[in-house]
């Protein structure tokens, strides 16, 4: 199975940020660079976390040269910020069966792909184990 890809153009729909503003940052290295060049230029996954990583540190207020030092790993804590209307958040919607809906933030809760992979395999385990079971009978 290959990992989905992304042009400049999708890229840009996804994360709410121009071309220009992406290139900038491609070239200042705060973005990896894309694989291939000219139009043949793709991205992944991995681009867009980075591109939203960095919009929502950018939004928070923090400069190009704090959000460098926290790529590199620096792990002072970043304040959150309140979120304005018409602010863009990429959000995991997981509908756990009818009635039962969780939303996660994977990059607010500092989760990685693979962490809220296994979140969701344990959420649903539980459900099934918790809602499958016999309720209790009331007298």
């Amino acid at each position: 199975m290959t990992d989905k890809t992304f042009n400049l153009d999708d890229l840009c729909a996804l994360s709410n940020i121009s071309k220009r503003t992406i290139r900038y940052y491609i070239q200042i290295g705060l973005l990896e660079r894309p694989h291939g060049e000219t139009r043949a230029a793709h991205y992944t996954a991995k681009h867009l976390d980075q591109l939203l990583q960095l919009k929502k540190w950018s939004d928070a207020g923090i400069s190009l040269e704090r959000i460098r030092e926290l790529f590199a790993g620096d792990e002072t804590p970043v304040p959150p910020r309140w979120q304005k209307p018409g602010t863009v958040e990429v959000r995991s919607h997981i509908l756990v069966k009818p009635g039962i809906e969780i939303q996660i933030a994977p990059e607010e809760a500092g989760m990685n792909p693979e962490q809220l992979r296994q979140f969701v395999r344990e959420v649903m385990a539980l459900a099934e184990r918790t809602l499958e079971s016999e309720p209790p009978t009331v007298s």
